[in-house]
């Protein structure tokens, strides 16, 4: 790791941090303050890459999961109302799901790289989210995973109920995801701004 990296590794380890922090509190009935700070994982990534390449993200996409991974084993040993604050398998579903999708925005941003400046960071960011969001609803939630950690029940979170309130009837955790998504589909698009003011000026002064 070099100095030119750091600013891209505090700022993901302190997504990390903060998303572990707020998904304690929950924003409305479908989602969590979480939800919308984590989603900016895949702009520092983006940016990363596009500054200085693929290896350099993949460095900062190592450094988040490594501080997630911390962040859920003291979340394991922190005792709430209901039990543990962060689950064994809450902890394999977050880890799983970051390093997956973090790792395919640094592919498929590359894939892209030579187009317009917003298709690389807007297509990565919506397919790398979209895989995040199923991957860590799935192995979190959903019952057929339950031999993953069979002691944590997550029984509530199958719940069949209308999608969303108002829709067809799903598990709970489906709305959950639903929810989750469309937060990263909105962060994504406003996340172009950010990401191509700091790009734009970080190249003009390299």
């Amino acid at each position: 790791m070099t100095r030119t990296y750091l600013p891209g590794i505090l700022a993901m380890a302190a997504i990390v941090v903060a998303s572990n922090i707020l998904v304690q509190f929950l924003f409305g009935q479908w989602l969590t303050w979480g939800a919308f700070t984590y989603p900016l994982a895949f702009l520092v990534t983006d940016v990363m890459n596009r500054l200085y390449g693929a290896s350099a993200a993949r460095r900062v996409v190592l450094v988040g999961f490594v501080v997630g991974l911390i962040c859920s084993l003291i979340g394991t040993q922190i005792m709430g109302e209901f039990g543990p604050l962060v689950t064994l398998r809450i902890a394999l579903a977050s880890g799983t799901a970051f390093l997956v999708a973090q790792l395919f925005d640094v592919t498929i941003f590359n894939r892209f790289r030579s187009g317009p400046w917003w298709r690389a960071p807007l297509v990565s960011t919506l397919i790398s989210s979209a895989i995040d969001t199923a991957l860590f609803f799935s192995i979190a939630f959903s019952a057929t995973l339950s031999f993953l950690h069979p002691a944590t029940d997550v029984a509530w979170a199958g719940e069949t109920l209308p999608l969303l309130g108002a829709g067809p009837l799903a598990p709970l955790w489906v709305s959950l995801a639903v929810a989750d998504w469309s937060v990263k589909l909105a962060i994504a698009l406003i996340a172009l701004i950010p990401f191509r003011l700091i790009t734009a000026r970080l190249t003009a002064r390299g």
